[in-house]
């Protein structure tokens, strides 16, 4: 049951990133004056953060990030998510999204989950068979 629990913990992270990312292009739309504004920052500013995410905090990142300045350097792109969703008058949204990155990296950190690469590593760090 806690495996099922855990593996449901970094599904439900791996939800919250492509959120945040939806959630930046959203307002990058919704702040933009004019067309090209909107187009540059609603595609832009996901843009960004997909290849900050991909360089420091991916499971696989050359770069990756080590203690604890990777659970740090996600609360921070996936607080600006919400801070975003708050800034185009979505309130219930940002706070329901916040309160769910809170509890996912809660859950991570003390299952020790921080390690593990999230495409099928079990909690020893060793990828399944066949990957």
């Amino acid at each position: 049951m806690l495996m099922i629990l855990k593996a449901g913990n970094l599904a439900l992270r791996f939800l919250l990133e492509l959120c945040m990312l939806a959630a930046l292009g959203y307002w990058g739309i919704q702040i933009g004056q004019g067309t090209l504004a909107k187009i540059a920052l609603g595609v832009g500013v996901p843009l960004l953060v997909a290849v900050v995410w991909g360089v420091f905090c991916a499971p696989k990142a050359a770069k990756r990030l080590q203690g604890p300045a990777l659970p740090l350097a996600e609360l921070v792109l996936l607080g600006a998510a919400a801070l975003a969703l708050y800034a185009t008058g979505h309130p219930a949204l940002a706070g329901t999204f916040a309160a769910l990155v809170i509890g996912t990296t809660v859950l991570m950190q003390v299952w020790g989950q921080w390690g593990l690469a999230q495409h099928g590593a079990d909690e020893s760090g060793r990828m399944g068979e066949g990957r």
